[in-house]
């Protein structure tokens, strides 16, 4: 069943304070209590003293009558069970109950805890100490007080009767009085209590419903009708007389968001009016996309045609190559034929590292990939060229970013990668110029990135979207338009991109990105500038 939130509230306030009432009236009827048991025990104390003092010459006399008959006028007094005087040996001299005459206490009953609380007894306990509290044989509450008698100089210097002088206690008067009264009136304040806090409870009840009606209730039906009026789709209504208060903010922000429903429509109309424009443009996205697609099903397909002809051909350019090194080194070789021999032979090498390359193209070999970092095999890389005679004219700038992760990579393919590019970048350099490597992190996208920015003679923007392309090249009979293929399968193969820009006359920079978790798959970002 479904409750209202009016009845939520007045359930939930209800139950709030009386949790907070009930631990009012308990905490405030146990002080009362401790009140009431400690002015008891004052006033059981006060009866013992008194009575010490009352019968204290009669002791001195030894007018032993005299003392009973007074104690027994004592314990006949209201609320006081009875009273008993036990002597240093816990022999009960006298009680008002007269069976207990002449019995033995033992020392760990009630009457002898004064004393005996320790294993040397005490001379002087404080009321607390000598009271307690327990039930007595009708299972009535009952509270006794032990006073002691101490051996004060009249007693151990009367010629009645001696005690030693190094005697501390003679005796201990010990007074049993009822507890029923004060319980009782504990009880009855205990009631009133309760019932005021119920009749608390109700009016409380019944003035927050009222009060919740009026101010929650009503301006929550105000503010649902009006979101059914906005479901509705008539966006035009407002609300009106709205309450000063955190409702009547509520209503203004209702009217914001009507105002702003209605905004928004009328862009979403004009969005609608532009939507070919928009469409078009995310046709041309998906078009560079399925360009991306397009060559890697192209170098796909074509690495295994390659892969079948450089095996073909592979045989026989070893044997041509082979034969004609031995003819060329046999010493009744024509003279006039070493020339055109060593041609052959030139030619043949040739054949075979572009036989060499092919393979290594259409292989793809699966990265064994191993947790290295980027700077160690970009400082492995340059090692290898910086001493070449293309590189002596070119001044490579290196622009690290500090405490690059490290990541998986398989070294050998990455180093090939950027051996491919930094080669590429000193023939686009043969009157030199410097060559800017920069590393650093697109965190947000998870990748790290690799920029190689040369000062060359760039590309021409016909050639950017061919410079993948298998056999492409721009180098003439130098190049076999393969290095660049290659190191596209090798990036891609470790979940990264890689991206040319050669702005006209400005250079050629080409830019690897690497994934920090290659187990994550792969979005395409944008690269810092």
């Amino acid at each position: 069943m479904r409750l209202r939130l009016i009845t939520k509230l007045t359930i939930v306030t209800s139950t709030v304070l009386l949790l907070i009432m009930w631990a009012f009236a308990w905490l405030n009827i146990s002080n009362l209590e401790k009140v009431f048991l400690a002015e008891a025990i004052k006033d059981a104390d006060y009866l013992s003293e008194t009575a010490i003092r009352t019968t204290h010459y009669q002791m001195l006399e030894d007018d032993r009558k005299r003392v009973y008959q007074m104690i027994e006028e004592i314990g006949s007094q209201k609320d006081i069970e009875h009273i008993r005087l036990i002597n240093k040996d816990g022999l009960i001299n006298y009680s008002t109950e007269k069976a207990e005459i002449g019995q033995f206490l033992d020392k760990n009953t009630e009457a002898c805890n004064m004393c005996h609380l320790e294993d040397t007894p005490l001379t002087h306990a404080s009321s607390m100490s000598r009271s307690r509290q327990f039930l007595d044989r009708d299972g009535r509450p009952v509270l006794g007080i032990a006073k002691g008698i101490y051996n004060q100089e009249a007693c151990y210097t009367a010629p009645c009767h001696f005690h030693p002088r190094e005697a501390k206690i003679l005796g201990v008067l010990d007074t049993i009085v009822s507890l029923q009264g004060m319980q009782m009136q504990i009880a009855t304040y205990r009631n009133e209590v309760i019932g005021l806090t119920f009749v608390l409870l109700l009016l409380l009840g019944f003035s927050l419903t009222l009060l919740t009606q009026k101010f929650v209730n009503q301006p929550l039906r105000m503010l649902v009708q009006h979101t059914k009026d906005l479901a509705g789709g008539n966006l035009n209504k407002r609300i009106e007389n709205a309450p000063q208060d955190e409702f009547g903010e509520l209503a203004h922000s209702f009217n914001n968001m009507a105002k702003n429903l209605e905004l928004a429509q009328a862009e979403l109309e004009d969005w609608g009016r532009s939507l070919e424009i928009k469409v078009e443009e995310r046709s041309n996205e998906l078009k560079q996309v399925q360009g991306r697609l397009v060559r890697s099903e192209k170098l796909a397909s074509l690495g295994e045609l390659v892969a079948g002809i450089a095996h073909e051909i592979n045989n026989p350019l070893t044997g041509i190559l082979m034969y004609s090194s031995m003819l060329e080194a046999d010493p009744r070789l024509d003279p006039e034929l070493q020339g055109d021999l060593a041609t052959i032979v030139r030619e043949t090498d040739r054949c075979a590292l572009i036989v060499r390359e092919l393979l290594d193209f259409a292989r793809e070999s699966v990265p064994r990939k191993v947790v290295d970092s980027v700077h160690l095999v970009l400082e492995k890389t340059l090692s290898l060229v910086q001493h070449q005679a293309s590189f002596h004219n070119i001044k490579v700038l290196r622009n690290y970013a500090q405490e690059l992760p490290e990541i998986l990579l398989d070294p050998n393919q990455i180093e090939q990668v950027f051996m491919n590019i930094v080669l590429n970048a000193g023939q686009a350099m043969p009157e030199g110029g410097a060559l800017t490597i920069e590393t650093g992190l697109v965190a947000a996208q998870g990748q790290l990135f690799i920029r190689f920015s040369d000062t060359g003679t760039g590309i021409l923007q016909e050639n950017i979207d061919k410079i993948f392309d298998p056999f492409f090249t721009t180098k003439g009979t130098k190049g076999t338009g393969l290095g660049l293929a290659v190191s596209y399968g090798i990036i891609e193969n470790h979940g990264g991109e890689l991206l040319v820009e050669s702005p006209p006359e400005q250079g050629t920079t080409f830019t690897v990105l690497l994934p920090l978790n290659p187990d994550e798959p792969e979005t395409a970002i944008s690269i810092p500038a």
